[in-house]
């Protein structure tokens, strides 16, 4: 019976067949030859006494068989690799190399801030950083090619856990020759029929403002929807309109002179929550909360002036 169990290796084999699609993909992928994994693969199907992929010309297609294994397979893996990280921590302290995924408009305005001090916090930490859209990082955290996310909500799943990091205000960004700028105070009311610009729609920051904005009675600009948050603020400087800009970027990026103003609308909670997220079953979840408080009080301690929220702190709260 020990003969037919599987492998690690053949395992992690199956789990790269099945995200790329071919065997020759997944040979170069994981540094083996196409027999060796072809043979490989003979074996665990034989061991199973089941089929995983139907082979064709153009690639490998899993089976139903192989999509209802394929997650029990990934844990597998990752229970193992979480085993190895477990006994390096009891070994030498918190630490070990983790894939973390964040959105574009997070992390080159945070990271810059904590990474660091967490390695001075966690000597043999390391972290992969993955830059992606929003949907693409979800969905690589739920099939296991990354181990946590950094990035706003909303994000939920039953198989997730999130850590609330902190709030994070969106600022309403005026061409300085715009009728706003000279206000001292901008009213909800004052938006109403203004243009205002945004990010593309895979990004949470779309429909946040998209709401706001059919609740001032603003008009967001379809058409010119920003690919960045360094393309809307130059298209605020064009005077193509005005923008909800989040403050890490604004702390980060808008500095005097310049042709902007950085306003708040009164009594108008707009804001961002952000999370550090990961499997609810992960063998090192112990570890990432840790981790996570530890982000927290870096954020906090370096980013004081960025006008965030601590859900653990006497302000009121967003």
């Amino acid at each position: 019976m020990a003969n037919n169990t599987p492998t690690l290796k053949q395992l992690e084999y199956f789990v790269a067949i099945a995200e790329s699609k071919t065997f020759r993909r997944a040979a170069e992928h994981i540094g083996v030859s196409q027999p060796t994994l072809t043979s490989q693969m003979y074996i665990l199907e034989k061991s199973l006494q089941v089929s995983l992929f139907e082979r064709s010309r153009t690639g490998a297609v899993l089976t139903p068989v192989g999509r209802d294994l394929l997650n029990n397979a990934r844990q597998v893996l990752e229970e193992m690799k979480g085993l190895v990280d477990q006994a390096g921590m009891i070994r030498h302290g918190p630490g070990g190399t983790f894939r973390i995924g964040v959105s574009p408009t997070v992390g080159p305005y945070l990271l810059p801030h904590i990474m660091s001090e967490l390695h001075q916090e966690y000597s043999t930490l390391k972290l992969y950083v993955r830059e992606n859209m929003p949907h693409i990082l979800e969905l690589d955290l739920l099939e296991g090619r990354l181990d946590l996310l950094l990035i706003p909500l909303p994000f939920s799943g039953s198989t997730v856990t999130t850590e609330v990091l902190f709030h994070e205000p969106l600022q309403l960004i005026v061409p300085a020759d715009h009728k706003l700028a000279k206000l001292n105070t901008i009213k909800p009311s004052d938006l109403r029929n203004q243009d205002v610009l945004t990010l593309e729609a895979q990004y949470s920051h779309y429909h946040q403002v998209q709401k706001a904005c059919d609740e001032l009675g603003a008009h967001v600009l379809r058409d010119y929807e920003g690919t960045s948050l360094d393309a809307l603020r130059q298209m605020v400087v064009m005077s193509m309109g005005l923008a909800f800009l989040p403050s890490l970027y604004v702390h980060s990026e808008i500095h005097e002179p310049e042709a902007l103003v950085v306003t708040k609308v009164e009594k108008l909670n707009l804001h961002r929550t952000h999370v550090l997220a990961w499997r609810k079953k992960s063998p090192n979840r112990v570890f990432y909360q840790q981790l996570a408080q530890s982000i927290r009080q870096l954020v906090k301690k370096n980013l004081g002036d960025a006008q965030l929220v601590f859900s653990d702190d006497n302000e009121k709260p967003l």
